[in-house]
């Protein structure tokens, strides 16, 4: 397979140069010595991690484009494709499953002190979605890219910043809160939490009017609880291969992990489901 009339004197571009193939199969290497025949998975399985990260903050910055845009429909066909990259995400883990407890521990030391814990685009997909936690910042080096892009991230709008703020140019009564503040209101948060509660309830109370932004607000949702599911597959795994060990990089391993399920990026939009009545035909 070829791909496109290349300029005179220049070789045509080919499937592996287009996407560099040679170069990525050469970028797995192992550590174990002797080696250990699963090895080779678990580098693959979280290069692959890495790269569908990439492409979920990709796609995510789009999305916030598209909101600044006040474009919800456009922003929603973004949506829907996030949540199937992290329907693959969950998938992902079951592969890794096929290996043994044992087969793991023959070259888990070899991986010490890495860990998933220092994925710094998994940072920012939190960052960028909400979860907006500066102290995470002292496990990269201040010098570092990985230390300036989550610095950056956590300055700028989050998804539900700007989802709020297209939803505040289309009329709703929503308070504004800080970029850096990862969403929690500075004062009277729990006053203006009730205030935007009772404006989003707008947005179910007429669905039909706010078709786009109904549409557009249970794909939120849906992103959200595919995150939820992924953390907790990946929590199941851990203990499968682990049971209750430290983890690589000195966490507490499942016990942290469990930690993590709750987080949510959307509160509100949770939150709103509990004040949500039957529709009538008066309303």
């Amino acid at each position: 397979m070829s791909f496109g009339l290349p300029p005179r004197n220049e070789p045509r571009l080919t499937y592996g140069g287009y996407l560099k193939v040679r170069e990525l199969i050469l970028l797995q290497h192992l550590l174990s010595d002797p080696r250990q025949h699963d090895e080779m998975l678990f580098i693959i399985i979280h290069q692959v991690y890495e790269m569908w990260f990439k492409e979920l903050l990709h796609e995510l910055d789009t999305i916030i484009e598209r909101f600044n845009a006040d474009q919800p429909l456009a922003a929603h066909r973004l949506v829907r494709r996030c949540i199937e990259i992290e329907r693959v995400l969950v998938d992902q883990i079951a592969v890794l499953e096929t290996m043994m407890p044992t087969d793991f521990l023959a070259f888990r030391d070899h991986l010490m002190p890495a860990s998933g814990f220092q994925s710094f685009q998994f940072r920012e997909i939190e960052y960028v979605s909400g979860l907006k936690d500066a102290r995470f910042l002292k496990n990269y080096d201040p010098n570092s890219e990985e230390h300036a892009r989550l610095e950056a991230r956590l300055s700028q709008p989050s998804l539900a910043d700007a989802f709020y703020a297209m939803l505040r140019r289309r009329g709703f009564n929503l308070p504004e809160v800080s970029a850096a503040s990862g969403g929690e209101c500075s004062a009277n948060s729990d006053k203006q939490a009730v205030q935007r509660i009772s404006e989003l309830k707008r947005i179910y109370q007429d669905s039909e009017r706010h078709y786009e932004l109904f549409l557009l607000t249970e794909s939120l949702i849906e992103y959200d609880e595919m995150f939820s599911m992924w953390r907790l597959r990946h929590i199941k795994m851990v203990e499968r291969m682990i049971g209750s060990k430290t983890g690589t990089g000195g966490s507490e391993g499942a016990a942290y992990l469990k930690k993590t399920v709750e987080r949510q990026f959307f509160p509100e939009l949770w939150e709103l489901r509990s004040y949500l009545s039957k529709k009538s035909s008066g309303e």
